[in-house]
């Protein structure tokens, strides 16, 4: 085998191995004030999570995708399927598959395949707010602000989450007088 070859191999052996986003950027998430930055980031981070380390759980992510923009949910959910049983720890492809869960009604199926994700990444922001919003759609208030104060341990700056716990907050606790 030829050493560019070799090396080529090598390199891709390497990335996946770190797919995913670092810790690094998760921390700089967290210490980011609000704006353009802390939002290109969060970006990076959200292609980082589309990552898994396997070529395959990756390509049927793409096309999970690429078949729910064009509204075909059904093989949508067919390729997430497929990705995690070639890669059960790939959280994107379980908070995915919960977002068509959570748009079907399916909540119960929703809040599992969140909690896998959350398993396989915590500091999954995205999978910490879509489990926020569909405890709102069950009537959990407080479970809700709970997942909605998550997200802001992971990217202080999330508008969306910090507002949403601004509205909850006097719902669970009570106004001051």
């Amino acid at each position: 085998m030829n050493s560019f070859l070799f090396s080529a191999l090598a390199g891709l052996v390497l990335a996946s191995a770190n797919a995913g986003p670092s810790d690094e950027m998760y921390e700089e998430l967290r210490l980011l004030p609000p704006g353009p930055a802390a939002e290109s980031l969060a970006e990076d981070i959200i292609a980082s999570q589309q990552e898994s380390g396997s070529a395959t759980a990756d390509i049927l992510l793409e096309r999970a995708m690429i078949a729910g923009v064009s509204s075909d949910i059904e093989t949508a959910r067919e390729f997430l399927d497929r990705a995690i049983a070639v890669e059960p720890e790939f959280a994107e492809a379980w908070f995915q598959r919960a977002v068509i869960f959570a748009a079907q009604g399916e909540f119960d199926q929703a809040i599992y395949d969140l909690n896998e994700a959350l398993t396989f990444e915590p500091r999954h922001f995205n999978a910490w707010l879509m489990l926020g919003n569909v405890f709102e759609q069950l009537g959990q208030t407080r479970e809700a602000l709970e997942s909605y104060r998550e997200v802001l341990k992971i990217y202080p700056a999330h508008s969306t989450a910090r507002t949403q716990v601004r509205r909850l907050e006097p719902l669970v606790f009570g106004r001051a007088i």
